[in-house]
């Protein structure tokens, strides 16, 4: 079996190198500096792309677009300095991380990363999903989101998802299930 391939997509060179000498043991990694050469190198073999959100010649925004309409059934995992707003309720991303990440979080990231690909596409977006409630729960006050149409619809499906996947979740192995789901009672 190959190592999953994890593309860093990074505009610092010290913070992707950084990244890359966190993972290099454990994975296959490519680095990409701008978002042209990242739509450039990502393909069908990439299961995790760390993704920044502000790079030289356009956003990550637009790399996390193409990975979803090339259809590549990679995880993406936002790795920025841009704080979350409401925005990111309708990104196809599978986490949101804050900069700065250490190398354990980093780490901890991927590996739940990797888990959710193992899963149907009901739990990866209840999963993606709940990392989205979970990252909005703990940056905006109560009242913000109560008042926030989107972040309303973003809870409904969690419940409707919740409701579909209870049988899905007697054939998991408790420790996946507590990684798969530990967001979803942040609520």
């Amino acid at each position: 079996m190959t190592d999953p391939s994890i593309l860093i997509v990074e505009d610092e060179p010290d913070i992707a190198a950084l990244y890359a000498g966190f993972l290099e043991e454990r994975y296959a990694v490519d680095v990409a500096e701008t978002a042209a050469d990242a739509i450039d190198r990502v393909d069908a073999a990439v299961d995790v792309v760390l993704l920044d959100r502000r790079l030289p010649d356009g956003s990550g925004d637009d790399v996390l677009g193409h990975i979803r309409e090339e259809g590549y059934d990679c995880r993406v995992a936002m790795v920025t300095a841009v704080e979350p707003d409401f925005d990111i309720i309708d990104m196809g991303f599978d986490l949101y991380l804050t900069k700065p990440v250490s190398r354990t979080k980093l780490l901890a990231a991927i590996d739940t990363l990797l888990t959710r690909s193992e899963y149907d596409d009901l739990v990866q977006e209840a999963a993606a999903l709940a990392s989205k409630r979970a990252v909005l729960s703990s940056q905006k006050p109560a009242a913000q989101r109560e008042g926030n149409e989107a972040y309303a619809e973003l809870v409904d499906r969690l419940e409707e998802l919740d409701a579909d996947i209870d049988d899905l979740g007697e054939s998991l192995s408790t420790d996946d299930y507590r990684a798969m789901f530990r967001d979803l009672g942040e609520a």
